[in-house]
């Protein structure tokens, strides 16, 4: 499947849904902020949103310091 993600073209294993794209890649829930095609979500919706050809995904990494 091929999805922009962070603003460039990428090949992707077909899967369901953000959660499960969260997985595949190896990504840590508690530090990623998710926009799906130019909505912020919500951590509750990652399980339910549907992840399709072409849709645009950025994931913004938290970081704590001071």
């Amino acid at each position: 499947m091929i999805i922009t993600l962070n603003g460039e073209s990428r090949s992707v294993p077909p899967v369901s849904t953000i959660d499960a794209l969260v997985r595949e890649l190896n990504l840590i829930p508690a530090a990623l902020l998710i926009e799906h095609n130019g909505l912020a979500l919500h951590r509750e919706e990652w399980n339910s949103r549907a992840l399709r050809e072409g849709d645009k995904i950025e994931f913004i990494r938290v970081v704590a310091g001071g």
